[in-house]
């Protein structure tokens, strides 16, 4: 693929830390496929405003692709699934409205605990999911139109 990209990146701001690997994994992968992209990060407070800005910039017609990372945790106070499914909802809504491909590394492990093993592992998963969504949008915007 020779043409140039522009790629949204939405990151949520809980477990920032964990949620940033994915950009780098995104990054360093884009970079792995010769990919000509530009991608531009976006923050938001939390994985519930993922779907408003992915809408928002959807609609400028400025990206050919957005996609959105949030770590959702179950933290025993609320439901996180249904935060998880409102968000997974939105992020399709946008892309089914829009027509601009929206690629979700939104992780909602059950037993996420703030120990050292568990911050590891997402750590490195959030990496390899970065990693994985470089792909999808190399092989979306290889598609035909």
């Amino acid at each position: 693929m020779t043409k140039s990209l522009k790629v949204a990146f939405i990151k949520a701001r809980w477990h920032a830390d964990i949620v940033d690997q994915a950009l780098l994994g995104f990054k360093a992968r884009v970079e792995e496929l010769g990919l000509v992209a530009e991608v531009v990060s976006f923050d938001v407070p939390g994985a519930f405003e993922m779907p408003l800005l992915a809408q928002k910039l959807a609609k400028t017609g400025e990206y050919q692709s957005v996609v959105a990372a949030a770590l959702v945790v179950d933290g025993g106070i609320y439901r996180h699934d249904f935060v998880a499914q409102a968000v997974v909802s939105g992020l399709m809504d946008v892309q089914l409205k829009t027509e601009v491909p929206v690629f979700s590394v939104s992780l909602t492990p059950h037993n996420f605990q703030p120990t050292g093993e568990h911050r590891t592992f997402f750590t490195e998963h959030f990496v390899k999911k970065g990693r994985e969504a470089a792909d999808a949008v190399a092989q979306v915007a290889g598609l035909p139109v």
